[in-house]
């Protein structure tokens, strides 16, 4: 089982990947300049997909900065439901997790 300081490393590291993709796709979606209008079109749809991969990057953020301040606030690891303890296999597999399995149904 991982400890609670490696928990919040892997959050942290996980953190600074989005924050780089998130500005990557920032960056990516001011530089479209194109006059031909197929262009322009094409570039639409690829601006879609970088929003939505942007909308998730963010709320994957959200979710990181809560677990951030779960580990702070001493709360971390216990569902924020029903108060039960999260099994240690579910947090190595989703460490920003609030749910345990049951809740997350």
């Amino acid at each position: 089982m991982a400890s609670l300081r490696d928990r919040k490393r892997q959050l942290l590291n996980r953190l600074a990947e989005l924050d780089h993709r998130l500005h990557d796709i920032e960056a990516e979606l001011d530089t479209h300049q194109s006059k031909d209008w197929g262009e322009l079109a094409v570039e639409r749809e690829e601006d879609e997909v970088l929003e939505g991969m942007g909308a998730s990057g963010l709320a994957e953020v959200k979710q990181i900065n809560a677990a951030l301040a779960r580990i702070e606030d001493g709360s971390y690891g216990y569902c924020v439901r029903c108060g039960e303890e999260i099994a240690a296999e579910r947090l190595d597999l989703l460490p920003a997790t609030p749910f345990c399995r049951i809740c997350a149904r």
